[in-house]
């Protein structure tokens, strides 16, 4: 589902759920009942605080005259092993990667 605006001249802006792309031009008023029509607002598709935001978006300004340069990879630890089920007696003879 995706939330549709609609503005009505008399009371203003109101949010519709609608499945996504089935969005009609106009729709009635939930308050008065007249006409609304559609408009198209900013999608909200910011996730984490405000700061976070702001600071990615400074990062990559940044990183666009002065991209960083990686002289060596992360240090990752330890690997580990995925933890595997017990081989059947018949897959135990196939080829291990």
């Amino acid at each position: 589902m995706a939330i549709y605006e609609y503005q009505c001249d008399q009371d203003g802006v109101f949010e519709v759920h609608l499945p996504m792309g089935t969005a009609p031009q106009s729709v009635n008023c939930t308050e008065c009942g007249g006409p609304a029509r559609r408009v198209i607002s900013i999608p909200m598709v910011r996730r984490g605080t405000r700061t976070a935001v702001f600071g990615a978006i400074d990062h990559a300004e940044r990183s666009r005259f002065e991209p960083e340069v990686v002289t060596s990879l992360p240090a990752s630890g330890a690997r580990r092993r995925t933890p595997m089920a017990p081989l059947t007696p018949t897959l135990a003879r196939l080829p291990r990667p």
